[in-house]
């Protein structure tokens, strides 16, 4: 009766956390591991200093996006949000993941000279500015070739692994969509 009049039960409350669990969970798990893949490459970077060639850098754009969205989406799970607009965001989500995934699959190419990597991946700046600032201005500027693989493990680079690492996160992404609890 008190739910004819927009008011929730303790049980309707607790069928609707049970009806948007699966999305709760596949958005925790894409914002964990989103968090533990960042954390990696932070690892790599500043501890192991393994510097990230610009196309790496732009790799990390899908994780900054896709990580707090995902941990939002999973609070408001949670708290009870209205399904399509968690579904909505699970599906930006799984967008911005593909789109990270062909970005690492397009730097694979490149490590393994499938094709040319973009200008801005060279290695080589063009302007130093003047005679006087230029060993200053060397010492500052280092530009890691995107082409030339930093880390391998068991035949895969870095991008490799952003490749698999963000179609699991689609997947992820996309069994939360489509999961319907029984």
């Amino acid at each position: 009766m008190a739910s004819e009049f927009g008011i929730e039960t303790a049980d309707s409350k607790a069928g609707r956390r049970a009806a948007l669990a699966p999305m709760m969970w596949a958005a925790l798990g894409v914002a964990l591991i989103g968090a533990g893949t960042l954390a990696g490459a932070w690892f790599f970077e500043l501890v192991l200093d393994i510097r990230p060639c610009p196309l790496c850098l732009e790799q990390r754009y899908g994780y900054y996006f896709a990580t707090p969205l995902a941990l939002l989406l999973a609070l408001g799970a949670w708290l009870g949000a209205a399904p399509g607009w968690l579904r909505a965001g699970l599906v930006l989500v799984a967008l911005a993941m593909v789109t990270n995934g062909a970005l690492g699959a397009y730097h694979s190419g490149v490590e393994w000279g499938f094709w040319k990597g973009p200008a801005g991946c060279a290695g080589r700046a063009v302007d130093f500015g003047s005679a006087g600032s230029l060993l200053d201005r060397l010492d500052a500027v280092k530009v890691i070739p995107c082409d030339e693989v930093q880390w391998r493990f068991l035949g895969l680079s870095l991008a490799g692994y952003n490749v698999l690492v963000s179609l699991a996160m689609v997947v992820l992404a996309i069994g939360g969509i489509v999961y319907r609890r029984r």
